[in-house]
């Protein structure tokens, strides 16, 4: 059931960096608001790559064959295009 709290977290954060993004965007915010949601948006990307590492280290461990790892691409949505 772990897993799922993690997903369902990382899914979360990219979609508040995300709405981050897009308000910066607007050129709306002052300079205070700006600075505060650039640290936000810092520490949500470090917490979103950090989850991502950890999801890879886990794929890697279960492509173990014979207690060897086997590099295999990871093909991305353009990739299958």
């Amino acid at each position: 059931m772990a897993g799922k709290k993690t997903a369902f977290e990382f899914e979360k954060s990219l979609a508040e960096l995300e709405a981050l993004v897009t308000r910066m965007e607007s050129g709306d915010m002052t300079l205070d608001e700006s600075l505060t949601a650039f640290e936000r948006g810092v520490s949500l990307t470090r917490q979103c790559q950090q989850a991502l590492s950890s999801a890879e280290q886990k794929v890697r461990l279960l492509m173990e064959n014979n207690g060897s790892s086997e590099a295999m691409p990871f093909n991305t949505r353009d990739d299958a295009e």
